[in-house]
């Protein structure tokens, strides 16, 4: 960028101006794009004022302080915050140049899972425990994926030498996602994988690779799916997720409970729903795991259809203003990290939704925004600093 177009908040011009010029007309508080950010804002108190009607009187788990969760959802928040602003700062463009370093810090703190220094939780085996403190390190691996293969697919045509991807570095691209990707179905963490599946087809589409790596790709999915299930590299717990899904009637007080309790929760709530902190099946406990995987249902017992859609609408504006910047950007590595980044967003929304709703299987993944965690809260925030990086780099013109 030239001229009038330059940038000199700290961090994204030669001036490094800091952050003096905050509401001048070529500002970082102009080029922020304000709805994803107020929609996120949204998603993450919403998400507090259900985590806490969940947990309040859950007092096998919040050490008799009703007020325990809340607080800690809106810590994590506000520490996710600080992540965006931090991420803003830094830019995308200095992020690809650390891509080596934080691909070998993510691969290295998954590994760390599968050493005694791995923790089980909830029965999953994905976390590390230091001193009361918890850490999910496949949940930054998402980012991770984006941001590695992104810098490949995108180096040769940023730089003009190519209009479109090569067979070779799209192999390149793609070894760079399994590693970390084997690492975590060892675990194993069928969610994360899922999600980081859905990752690699978004960036492949919008990289401009050949539709044979997509379609490729499709196919060998659907052969190591069939891999992994022979080879029983799944837990026994998931399996009978699978087989829930197919048949929820198959074992109602056994692995279709969730299911079924979570669809009782939301068909209940009606078009206003029994009102913050009144849901029989949220203060009875009926529902497991209600301030993260299945958060969905205090929404839809609790606020109702009315409540539960405006959740749905405020991820809509986040998914539609990704899409906007991913299409305004001018350089295909901005183009990339968007889209991955949508293809993550969207797809974990569905899946958690569509679990509660009996659509999808269970997978163990939490709401973006919503759900209680510091992991995931840590990361989706870390995304809208990327998307927020990539629309203010952009020239002022577009």
């Amino acid at each position: 960028m030239t001229g009038a177009n330059n940038f000199s908040v700290s961090g994204y011009g030669p001036e490094r101006a800091g952050w003096t010029r905050l509401f001048a007309r070529d500002s970082l508080a102009r080029r922020l794009d304000w709805p994803i950010l107020l929609s996120a804002v949204a998603l993450s108190l919403i998400g507090a004022a259900l985590v806490y009607s969940a947990t309040r009187n859950r007092t096998e788990i919040n050490q008799g302080d009703p007020y325990f969760f809340l607080i800690r959802h809106l810590m994590n928040t506000g520490i996710g915050i600080g992540l965006m602003i931090g991420t803003i700062w830094l830019g995308h463009r200095t992020l690809r140049t650390a891509v080596p370093i934080l691909y070998g810090l993510s691969v290295f703190l998954i590994l760390l899972v599968l050493t005694p220094l791995g923790a089980t939780i909830n029965g999953q085996r994905n976390w590390l425990v230091a001193g009361g403190l918890s850490l999910q390190p496949a949940e930054f691996i998402k980012i991770t994926i984006i941001l590695g293969m992104a810098m490949l697919l995108a180096t040769r045509v940023d730089a003009g030498d190519k209009q479109y991807p090569d067979h070779r570095t799209v192999l390149q691209a793609l070894g760079l996602a399994a590693v970390p990707m084997m690492i975590v179905l060892l675990m194993p963490d069928l969610g994360t994988i899922m999600v980081a599946v859905i990752i690699v087809l978004g960036v492949l589409l919008s990289s401009g690779a050949s539709n044979r790596w997509v379609f490729g790709l499709i196919g060998a999915g659907a052969l190591g799916a069939i891999a992994v299930w022979q080879l029983k590299i799944l837990d026994e717990y998931q399996i009978n997720r699978f087989a829930a899904f197919a048949n929820p009637d198959l074992d109602p007080a056994g692995v279709g409970y969730n299911t079924n309790q979570a669809r009782i929760a939301i068909g209940s709530g009606g078009l206003f729903g029994t009102g913050l902190g009144q849901g029989s099946q949220t203060t009875g406990q009926f529902v497991p795991e209600q301030q993260t995987d299945f958060v969905f249902t205090v929404a839809g017992e609790e606020l109702g259809f009315v409540g539960a859609g405006l959740i749905l609408v405020l991820l809509g504006v986040v998914l539609w203003r990704a899409c906007r910047i991913a299409r305004e950007t001018t350089e295909l590595y901005g183009t990339i990290v968007a889209a991955g980044i949508i293809a993550w967003f969207a797809f974990q929304a569905f899946e958690n939704i569509g679990m509660t709703l009996g659509i999808m299987p269970v997978a163990g993944l939490p709401l973006p925004f919503v759900s209680y965690g510091g992991s995931s809260m840590f990361a989706v925030w870390v995304a809208v600093g990327l998307l927020q990086s990539i629309r203010v780099q952009r020239p002022m013109s577009a």
